[in-house]
């Protein structure tokens, strides 16, 4: 099992991608499977009721319970097919069961903000994962991402730098704090 950290819109979903994508033009079709940390977002129903929605993409914003269950399924039974929850942007909202993960994968690769974080609950992800790689950008580039991803989601061009400075660029920094924990720190270039 293979957890691929970093900020926000450092491309770990692109990386995780790409590298299974690899993985199966070498192994076929199966072998590798990405289950993102992202099918755990909680609702936005649930958001609402914590008064959480301002700051969605917050550690304590997703069902860290939930990944953690998902997580030591995937190492405790590897023979059996299990589903995995995928969030989808354009729906703002996970969906269960989305990813299926067979006895074929032989490599997992989980991604997401908070793999290496030291909070309570957080702190059990890393125990369960084989290596974890911190994808590194510059701010810059991260806060260019962000803006883009909160204007093609809808946001007008306050409310989307509201957002990203007020929520998604303090989770960078948290972020950024476990970098030293990583097993391979890799910088890829911008686009």
């Amino acid at each position: 099992m293979l957890g691929i950290t970093g900020p926000p819109a450092a491309g770990k979903t692109r990386l995780a991608g790409a590298l299974a994508r690899s993985v199966a033009d070498r192994r076929g079709g199966g072998f590798a499977v990405v289950a993102p940390m992202d099918g755990f977002h909680l609702t936005n129903s649930t958001l609402d009721a914590l008064g959480l929605r301002a700051v969605k993409g917050a550690p304590e914003t997703f069902d860290v319970e939930g990944f953690l269950h998902h997580l030591r399924r995937v190492r405790e039974e590897p023979r059996a097919t299990l589903w995995w929850p995928e969030f989808h942007r354009e729906l703002d909202a996970p969906t269960a069961e989305a990813i299926e993960i067979t006895p074929r994968a032989k490599l997992v690769i989980t991604e997401g903000n908070y793999l290496l974080l030291s909070r309570p609950l957080w702190s059990e992800v890393r125990p369960i994962l084989d290596l974890v790689w911190y994808l590194d950008a510059p701010r810059e580039l991260l806060r260019a991402r962000l803006l883009e991803r909160q204007l093609a989601g809808g946001r007008t061009d306050a409310e989307a730098v509201r957002f990203v400075e007020g929520s998604e660029l303090p989770n960078a920094e948290l972020v950024e704090q476990s970098r030293a924990l990583a097993d391979r720190v890799l910088r890829l270039p911008a686009d």
